[in-house]
C-alpha cells in the first residue's frame, strides 16, 4: 500500500478561532504529523500556482545561461548564503556522518537511498535569495548569515518582483503552519514565530539540467536533512523528491494531489525544530534522484516544450530561526522526547544531545559538514 502524507488544512486555521475544536484538532494533527512523519502536506488557497509557473520559468532561463555568467553572481566568501551556488559544490553531510550511515544501514535494503558512499558533490546548483526585511533592533553576531542580496544583471527587471511574489507565499504558509505546530504541541501559538522573527530566511530554488544528470539513478542531492527549522516546497514540474517517513523507515515518493483538488505546498522538519523540541520532531530525511517518473517527465515534456530548457528547479524555502536566538531544547517538549519509543528507522536509539548554543552557531557548523563553509 503506497504512504500518503498527512493534508493539514491551513484554510480552516485562518478562517476560525485557535480555540474552537475543529482548530484544535487540526493544530495537533499537524503537530503528530511532524513527530510521526516529519513532513506534511499543507492545503492553502492563498497559493497561486500562476505565481509558481512563473517564478519556475524564470529560474529555468536563469539556469539555463552559461557558467561565466552564473558565477558572477557566487559568494563563496559568505558560505553561499545567498546568490548562487554551482553544481558540484555542496555535498551531502550523510555520505561522512556516523549516525546518519548508521541510520541507513538500519533500513531494509529496498527502502534504501541511493548510494552516496562515494560524498561525490551534488550536481545541482542552487540560488539563495534572502526573504526577511525585519532589521534586528541589535547588532547581529552573524553578519553573514545576514547579507544583502545579489540581483543577477540579465534579469534585474523581474527577478525581485517574481522572487518576492512566490516566496511570501510561502513564506506566509509556512509561517501559518509554525503557529499551528505550536498550538498542537501545547505552546503559544507565537513560539515558534517569535523566535524566527528576524531569522535569515531563504528562497532557495536548486536547479538540476536532466540533459547532462538526466539518467535514471542519478543522484541529484543525495540523502540528507535540512539545517534549517521547517522547508516548504511548491510543485517541481519533475519527480524525483524521496522522503523517508520516521515511523515506517519507508521511502516515500512525494506526489502533490492534482491542481483539480487545491492547492498545496510540502513541508518538513529541520534541523532547528529537532533542536528546539529536543528531539520529539527529528529532522525529516529526503533525497532528489532520477527515477523513472523523472525520465518519463522529462520525455513529455520534451515533446511538448522543446523550446524550454530541461532544467528541474525546486521550488523551496528555507524557514529559519532568528541567528542570534538562544537555540536550546523547550523543556516540556524534551520531556516528552524521552517518553517518544519508536525505533522503527533507528533514529531512536541514539544518543543525541542538544547542546545550547546560537542559532548562527548551529548553522556555520552544518555549513562546514556539507562543505560550503570552510
Amino acid at each position: 500500500m503506497e504512504t500518503t502524507l498527512p493534508i493539514i488544512n491551513l484554510d480552516l486555521f485562518l478562517s476560525q478561532d485557535q480555540t474552537s475544536p475543529d482548530v484544535v484538532q487540526e493544530c495537533k494533527k499537524a503537530a503528530d504529523a511532524l513527530i510521526v512523519y516529519g513532513a506534511l502536506l499543507v492545503q492553502d488557497s492563498r497559493v497561486s500556482e500562476d505565481d509558481n509557473d512563473r517564478f519556475l520559468d524564470l529560474l529555468e532561463d536563469y539556469f539555463a545561461q552559461s557558467e561565466t555568467e552564473l558565477k558572477k553572481d557566487e559568494r563563496p566568501e559568505l558560505g553561499y548564503q545567498i546568490g548562487v551556488t554551482l553544481e558540484n559544490t555542496e555535498k551531502p553531510k550523510c555520505a561522512v556522518d556516523e549516525p546518519c550511515l548508521r541510520i541507513i544501514e538500519r533500513l531494509a535494503p529496498e527502502e534504501r537511498p541511493l548510494d552516496i558512499t562515494a560524498h561525490n558533490p551534488d550536481p545541482k546548483c542552487r540560488f539563495f535569495w534572502k526573504m526577511n526585511r525585519v532589521t534586528p533592533p541589535y547588532k547581529t553576531e552573524y553578519p553573514n548569515l545576514n547579507a544583502p542580496n545579489v540581483v543577477p544583471d540579465e534579469f534585474k527587471d523581474t527577478w525581485e518582483a517574481t522572487l518576492e511574489t512566490w516566496g511570501n507565499m510561502m513564506k506566509n504558509s509556512v509561517s501559518s503552519l509554525a503557529e499551528m505546530a505550536a498550538l498542537g504541541l501545547d505552546l503559544p501559538r507565537t513560539t515558534f514565530t517569535d523566535a524566527g522573527r528576524y531569522g535569515p530566511h531563504l528562497l532557495a530554488p536548486t536547479a538540476s539540467d536532466l540533459t547532462k544528470y538526466g539518467k535514471q539513478d542519478t543522484i541529484l542531492a543525495g540523502f540528507h536533512s535540512d539545517l534549517n527549522f521547517l522547508t516548504i516546497h511548491g510543485r517541481s514540474r519533475y519527480p524525483g523528491l524521496h522522503i523517508w517517513a520516521r515511523n515506517t523507515g519507508k521511502k516515500i515518493a512525494v506526489k502533490f494531489p492534482p491542481r483539480s483538488a487545491g492547492r498545496f505546498l510540502l513541508v518538513q522538519a529541520g534541523k532547528q525544530l529537532e533542536h528546539i523540541s529536543g528531539g520529539l520532531i527529528r529532522a525529516g530525511f529526503h533525497e532528489v534522484v532520477v527515477n523513472a517518473s523523472t525520465v518519463q517527465t522529462l520525455n513529455e515534456r520534451k515533446a511538448i516544450y522543446a523550446h524550454r530548457p530541461s532544467i528541474r528547479i525546486s521550488s523551496t524555502f528555507f524557514w529559519h530561526l532568528s541567528s542570534d536566538y538562544d537555540l536550546k531544547p523547550i523543556p516540556s517538549l524534551a520531556e516528552r522526547a524521552k517518553a517518544y519509543h519508536n525505533n522503527q528507522l533507528g533514529q531512536e536509539d541514539d544518543q543525541r544531545v542538544y547542546e545550547p548554543m546560537k542559532v548562527g552557531e548551529q548553522v556555520l557548523r552544518e555549513l562546514r559538514h556539507i562543505a560550503l563553509l570552510a
